[in-house]
């Protein structure tokens, strides 16, 4: 455990190499948080953030720059940064400027998120734990062909031809969609499976049909994730003239950045944070990632992130992710009926 001042070091160390991209002296040290102490002390607490692993020197003659253990003990004293109001209140407004289609709140989501951290950004679609039952419409297009179309929750739409054995009109399907509608409302595959509502062949037919949709929904991979801010990347110190930005370039290409959110599993509204070797990807550990997930637990859910250099302004990214997640997750809420929209109000 750090002390006090030890503390105060360490942060403006890091503060001030997130800005600049270069090893922080002593002198800049005093200049930036003001401490009341002369320069022998604060060299005296660097040495000893340097022997404990918090800070590293490049060059003997150097300044010092943060390790993954010096940003990992300042992230934890930061993990619940908020983004200021007049932030959050613009964020509201502007998904309220734009058409309530799941598209188009990823877009805004992941270009936000991007801004206000710059560096890459990505979202992923939300996901359910399993398909579910919403509406169910049957089309005849012959005598014995129609087409069903089933709707399911969270607006996702599947469509499959029914082949009769016998003529069936458009005032029998109707009736047929009304009785499925009101025995599988809300109801996932299995439950439809073991549904015990009493059906005759042909609402058999229909009921199978539904339950391979179901089927095939679920089995769907995940689709690609939004991603923006490369730019932002390759714009960074780090980076410029550099090959380090080819491993995050190849999980682009190889669709590889989706899956590794997908694999995440959260509890609750937390934020994660993964520095440098932390992370499991070995291809990013010369980068640190923050996610969030937002959505409904019982229902669907996705995550959010950004990517950066180990050198990440992670208040403000940390910030973003949250407020994004909890925007994303009201919204999630609207499309299943759970909730009025995207207003949030962070307590903070």
């Amino acid at each position: 455990m750090l002390s006090p001042r030890t503390e105060i070091i360490l942060s403006s160390i890091i503060r001030q190499y997130v800005e600049r991209a270069a090893p922080v002296s002593s002198a800049s040290v005093i200049a930036e948080c003001g401490l009341d102490v002369c320069s022998a002390t604060v060299r005296n607490e660097m040495v000893r953030l340097e022997e404990e692993g918090y800070i590293l020197k490049p060059h003997h003659s150097a300044g010092s720059v943060p390790s993954d253990k010096g940003y990992r003990y300042y992230v934890e004293s930061i993990k619940n940064a908020r983004l200021p109001v007049t932030e959050q209140v613009l964020i509201n407004h502007l998904f309220h400027q734009v058409e309530k289609e799941m598209e188009n709140w990823l877009s805004l989501a992941v270009g936000l998120v991007s801004q206000r951290a710059h560096n890459v950004a990505v979202v992923t679609q939300p996901r359910q734990t399993s398909a579910r039952f919403h509406r169910l419409e049957l089309v005849t297009l012959q005598e014995s062909l129609a087409l069903a179309v089933l709707i399911m929750r969270g607006a996702r739409v599947r469509q499959q031809l029914i082949s009769f054995e016998t003529p069936v009109g458009q005032f029998e399907l109707n009736s047929m969609s009304g009785k499925l509608n009101e025995a599988f409302d809300g109801q996932s595959r299995s439950q439809i499976e073991k549904n015990s509502q009493v059906l005759n062949e042909t609402e058999k037919k229909v009921r199978d049909a539904v339950v391979k949709m179901l089927q095939t929904e679920d089995e769907q991979r995940n689709e690609e994730p939004y991603l923006e801010g490369l730019n932002y990347l390759l714009e960074q110190p780090e980076f410029v003239k550099s090959q380090r930005a080819q491993s995050l370039m190849e999980l682009v290409e190889k669709r590889r950045l989706g899956r590794m959110l997908g694999e995440e599993e959260f509890e609750g509204q937390e934020i994660k944070v993964y520095i440098g070797q932390e992370n499991r990807e070995e291809s990013i550990r010369d980068y640190s990632v923050v996610l969030g997930n937002y959505g409904l637990p019982d229902e669907a859910h996705g995550m959010l992130g950004v990517i950066g250099p180990t050198r990440m302004n992670y208040e403000k990214t940390i910030a973003a992710v949250r407020y994004l997640s909890l925007v994303m997750s009201a919204l999630v809420a609207e499309l299943y009926g759970r909730g009025p929209g995207a207003t949030v109000d962070e307590a903070a």
